[in-house]
């Protein structure tokens, strides 16, 4: 009898595709659950003029939209804590780019505070104001502003 899984000359193991296939099974079910954040991020950080701005980004460190610029750093964290506690007021004002990209403005009290990425689809666009409204009450603040080098020389 003739296995029809294996071809001729190959050994009658696993296929490397299966295996890696079993592997990532196991190592998500197991560990990467721990390794993913499970909330949006906001970063502040500083630009080369001295402003200091905020990102939130994604469960997956994907940037999804860019506050104003402040002057202060402590302007930049309060602008934060502002959105969230006031997220149910805000409006999602959506647009097209001349190159038919898509795009929102975070608007809170007819004021614009942030703008999003750029998107090439509705569906894409839809995706990232569900997660702004899914973590935006739970996303956490780092600030990379300072000047301090994050990770330090190893010895």
């Amino acid at each position: 009898p003739v296995n029809s899984n294996v071809r001729a000359g190959s050994s009658p193991a696993l296929s490397t595709r299966k295996l890696q296939t079993i592997v990532w099974s196991f190592f998500y079910l197991y560990n990467f659950q721990n390794i993913i954040p499970k909330m949006g991020t906001f970063v502040i950080t500083k630009r080369q003029s001295g402003l200091y701005k905020f990102e939130f980004n994604s469960r997956r460190g994907k940037t999804i939209f860019i506050g104003t610029d402040f002057e202060l750093r402590f302007e930049c964290e309060e602008n934060i804590k502002f959105i969230q506690k006031h997220f149910e007021s805000v409006f999602f004002m959506k647009f097209k780019s001349k190159n038919d990209k898509l795009y929102f403005k975070l608007i809170l009290e007819d004021k614009e505070v942030a703008i999003s990425r750029k998107y090439t689809t509705v569906l894409l666009m839809e995706k990232g104001i569900n997660e702004i409204k899914r973590y935006i009450d739970k996303a956490e603040i780092l600030d990379f502003s300072g000047s301090e080098f994050v990770f330090p020389d190893l010895e």
